[in-house]
């Protein structure tokens, strides 16, 4: 097994964090209290950037009917499996390595579909190493967050829901114009200032 370099808490859960893998932090713990109101027994749920699996722990002890967590670090999948076990919850959850929807079958269909993005504004350096495309959304902090959008509708169940965390950094009111564009109706429902910016979590569902 790989080295954990940390420990972190959430309620009466425990995550170990890889050595290469994010760390959850304000933006994690802000998504997962707004998460956990809403997930019910009869939810599918996908993680998208799992991480260390905080978010689909979560979803898989509010016994969720199915979660699915991806990542494309090899790394977070590795720990976020291993954080599954540690807290009794393995056979509920499906961890695939991929980059977005890429790992995603055709006819899927998810009740909750949550993303932590990387949203900071960053340089291609910056993107070089696996914890750094954690965080690093490129020059308008955009690159993952309008990728995202654009592909979410088509796995999102027609009364499903989406909560997205990002920066005021990556401008906040061209998410929900995004979102509006693909018929998604979208809105801000958690933040927190943190620093230079303010961390808040979206929520979106179809229109029609």
């Amino acid at each position: 097994m790989k080295s954990w370099r940390k420990r972190v808490f959430f309620d009466d859960l425990v995550f170990h964090v890889f050595e290469d893998v994010y760390e959850p932090a304000e933006d994690t713990f802000l998504i997962a209290d707004s998460l956990a109101q809403i997930v019910t027994k009869s939810d599918t749920v996908l993680d998208m950037g799992t991480g260390c699996g905080i978010l689909a722990i979560i979803a898989a002890k509010k016994e969720a009917k199915k979660v699915v967590a991806t990542d494309m670090n090899p790394h977070a999948v590795e720990c976020a499996r291993q954080n599954a076990k540690v807290n009794q919850v393995a056979s509920r959850i499906e961890v695939r390595q991929g980059d977005l929807f890429q790992p995603m079958r055709k006819a899927e269909r998810f009740d909750i579909i949550v993303f932590n993005a990387p949203y900071l504004p960053s340089s291609p350096r910056e993107q070089g190493t696996w914890i750094g495309r954690s965080w690093a959304g490129g020059p308008t902090g955009r690159k993952l967050i309008d990728r995202f959008i654009l592909d979410a509708p088509h796995y999102l169940k027609r009364r499903g829901k989406i909560l997205l965390v990002q920066s005021s950094l990556a401008n906040i009111d061209e998410t929900l114009e995004k979102f509006r564009e693909v018929d998604l109706g979208a809105k801000v429902i958690a933040e927190s200032k943190v620093a230079f910016e303010t961390i808040i979590v979206i929520q979106a569902s179809h229109l029609f």
